[in-house]
């Protein structure tokens, strides 16, 4: 060591690795102390270890509409299994529903507060004036033997206590009958379910999730998952399998998670040919309820009901759509081992944009989600058409997207097929790879809005998609408000949570792939990430160490800046210097021409502006023996200068303002018109996390230097990304050319 620092001393270099005058930040220090630890479930590499296990709990449930006073009412038998080395003495079960009281916060005031001028309807979602009923009411709890259970209600969690504990390994049957008001979704902000009603035929479609109480997750990072739904941040739940039976009028027509498996009792003699004959169409979806018939059936009324019948194996939820409006058309889509069903259901409002887009986006979907992650595993993928919506469960989606009148603009159909494609994506996450989403929103969100966009990126191409520059407004934006990435799902502002917990991490996602690691490498590592954990629970950490163990990069210094700080990308080109070689075979004045200086060319720092000053010249001297150290060996300095002569030094030095560290993009315009690029990584930034300065060896001249042309980086300020610097104009001479 003593010897390298003798060495460092000679040649100078102490000075340099002290340079930076700002406090030091650690931007490439290890996030082992910002992340869960590895435990004896998961590895310190990212994977779940063979000692993982995780809970399961299987459901049977008969549920009843009443579409008179929009009742829903159920019984459902839970088998719970613990699969934890735990011994456990109580259970805790999500009551969704009950955030629907008017004791739960609502989001009224996203809209602003009371004003002089205001719409009744957000007045409504600020005073909730005329108020509706709303919340589990539970009729009872019951071990399998029938004798009740104590149980204690904390707003959306309850609480249920066991006789004797629950021994790892053991299995618990239990049962809980339930009712509660299917709540009108016009009435109230960020509704994801309830029932729609259309006053022109007097019908209601009823979109119900959340609908029947559910386990909670008990794992191995946290014990029992005690966060309380308040509407951002949505779920954390337990695999198993769904036996579900659903009485409704028997005119109506449901959707759901999982294989009807009593059609012949529910659908027609015609309604099951075309279903048959669908399962066979691998180009185009079929009608199995057509646009006439479904108008004719939104006119009957019925007393009569029926029970629909559905299986689903494997599946953390279970969500149903149920009215007498629907069309439904479908389409076979055909995997390596199993057919999917692609299935669109709505109303003749949604006609005709819906009837051409929605199956067809479900595809687009299916494909290149499959081909990023794994096969998309289940048996159907269905969507429904309802109003001012877009929400996801197993094998089912309610989105958003209308015509009106008939007509669509291009912008609305964009946003429809962008709806269609992100909640169908949202199998992949968060509904096979099963994160928290109550806990970290931008796990599911951000990792689904990164490959919707890659789906629209290719299947649509003439559509607008998230890059890079999309970030950049909000990331410019007021350091007061922003939270990191990191941030729980609930701490963030409903009006920021689509820039940091979809659109940011998507371009960080972009930014390995295109720009840090490489297209192969990240692609192979998120497709092992997604393969890790399908049907398990991964943490933040857990995608952090498996991106790094599958692609043999540290890329702690990323995570760190990218996803727990607000910092921006700023990246200030500050200077170029441009060099030569004394030659001596020249004429001295003919090499010190080229410094002379023009007071035009610089600016007040005494640095120039462009190169019209030409290049200074190097007068290399010979080298101290002393420099050598040790070494005996040494450099044929002749040859050096003559690999050196007629060619053109450039320095440049490159300021960090925004505190983000990235790689640097350098884009070289020579004056015979060409240009080149050049990368630099990261780890530029390692010594000094301020300022940077590298020297290249060109054989042209260059006329123009350019950071990040391609915008890969979301640098918030690309007007100082050039040189020669371009001048801004002063306030004076903008208010002379407006005269």
């Amino acid at each position: 060591m003593r010897q390298l620092i003798t060495l460092c001393l000679a040649l100078g270099l102490c000075q340099a690795l002290t340079a930076q005058k700002q406090p030091w930040q650690g931007k490439f220090e290890p996030i082992d102390q910002l992340i869960t630890a590895p435990n004896t479930s998961r590895t310190a590499s990212g994977a779940p270890s063979k000692a993982y296990w995780q809970q399961r709990a299987d459901y049977k449930i008969k549920a009843t509409i009443n579409t008179q006073n929009n009742i829903l009412s159920g019984e459902e038998t839970i088998t719970y299994y613990n699969n934890s080395p735990d011994d456990l003495t109580y259970l805790w079960i999500q009551l969704e529903q009950n955030i629907n009281r008017k004791e739960n916060e609502d989001f009224g005031s996203i809209f602003g507060n009371i004003k002089n001028n205001i719409p009744t309807r957000n007045m409504q979602f600020l005073t909730r004036a005329i108020d509706f009923p709303a919340g589990y009411t539970i009729k009872h709890i019951k071990d399998s033997e029938g004798n009740s259970m104590t149980s204690m209600v904390n707003n959306t969690m309850m609480k249920v206590l066991l006789k004797t504990p629950l021994k790892a390994g053991e299995t618990l049957n239990f049962s809980i009958a339930w009712s509660y008001p299917i709540t009108d979704r016009s009435m109230f902000l960020l509704s994801r379910e309830g029932y729609e009603y259309f006053p022109e035929d007097k019908n209601t479609m009823y979109l119900i999730a959340h609908w029947f109480p559910r386990m909670a997750v008990y794992n191995d990072t946290e014990g029992w998952q005690n966060q309380q739904f308040q509407r951002l941040g949505e779920f954390a739940l337990e695999f198993g399998d769904y036996d579900v039976e659903i009485e409704v009028p028997d005119n109506h027509i449901i959707a759901a998670t999982g294989v009807l498996q009593n059609s012949d009792k529910v659908l027609t003699r015609k309604q099951r040919f075309r279903l048959s004959k669908a399962r066979k169409s691998f180009d185009k979806p079929l009608l199995i309820i057509t646009p006439e018939e479904a108008r004719e059936n939104e006119k009957t009324t019925s007393k009569r009901t029926k029970t629909w019948k559905f299986k689903a194996k494997n599946v953390r939820d279970f969500a149903f759509a149920s009215s007498k409006k629907f069309i439904w058309d479908a389409q076979a889509y055909k995997f390596s081992d199993h057919t999917t069903m692609a299935m669109s259901y709505f109303p003749k409002e949604g006609l005709p944009v819906w009837q051409e887009e929605s199956t067809k986006a479900i595809v687009a979907a299916l494909e290149v989600y499959s081909n990023a992650t794994f096969e998309y595993p289940y048996p159907a993928a269905i969507s429904v058409n309802t109003s001012n919506v877009g929400m996801e469960f197993p094998m089912i989606s309610f989105n958003g997207g209308r015509p009106k009148n008939g007509k669509m603009t291009d912008a609305a159909k964009e946003r429809m097929i962008g709806t269609i494609i992100h909640e169908v994506g949202h199998n992949w996450f968060p509904m096979i790879v099963s994160s928290d989403e109550r806990k970290w929103m931008w796990m599911d969100e951000g990792l689904n809005t990164y490959l919707h966009q890659r789906t629209v990126a290719e299947k649509y191409p003439n559509f607008k998609s998230t890059t890079p520059q999309s970030i950049i407004p909000y990331m410019s934006g007021d350091k007061s408000i922003m939270r990191p990435i990191m941030t729980t799902s609930d701490s963030e502002s409903l009006m920021r949570i689509g820039s940091n917990f979809y659109q940011k991490p998507t371009v960080g996602f972009q930014m390995l792939r295109n720009s840090i690691v490489g297209k192969e490498l990240f692609d192979a590592a998120f497709k092992e990430y997604a393969n890790r954990w399908k049907y398990k629970h991964p943490n933040p950490a857990d995608l952090f160490r498996t991106l790094e163990d599958a692609t043999g990069s540290d890329l702690d210094w990323f995570y760190r800046g990218w996803f727990f700080t607000t910092d921006h990308v700023d990246m200030e080109l500050d200077n170029v210097k441009w060099f030569k070689v004394y030659e001596e075979q020249l004429n001295i004045e003919d090499q010190h021409k080229k410094k002379s200086t023009k007071i035009d060319s610089e600016n007040k720092s005494g640095k120039a502006t462009d190169f019209s000053n030409g290049p200074e010249v190097i007068n290399m001297t010979t080298t101290p023996d002393a420099s050598y150290g040790g070494f005996l060996s040494r450099i044929d300095e002749p040859k050096l200068r003559k690999q050196l002569a007629n060619k053109n030094i450039y320095e440049i030095t490159i300021n960090n303002k925004g505190g983000l560290v990235m790689p640097v993009t350098i884009e070289w315009e020579y004056t015979d018109g060409t240009k080149e690029i050049d990368k630099l990584p990261a780890q530029i930034w390692r010594i000094n996390e301020y300022t940077a300065t590298k020297t290249f060896i060109k054989e042209k001249e260059v006329k123009k230097v350019n950071l990040d042309p391609n915008f890969e980086f979301a640098d918030t300020d690309i007007k100082n990304n050039t040189f020669p610097k371009t001048a801004t104009k002063s306030e004076f001479d903008s208010f002379k050319e407006k005269q």
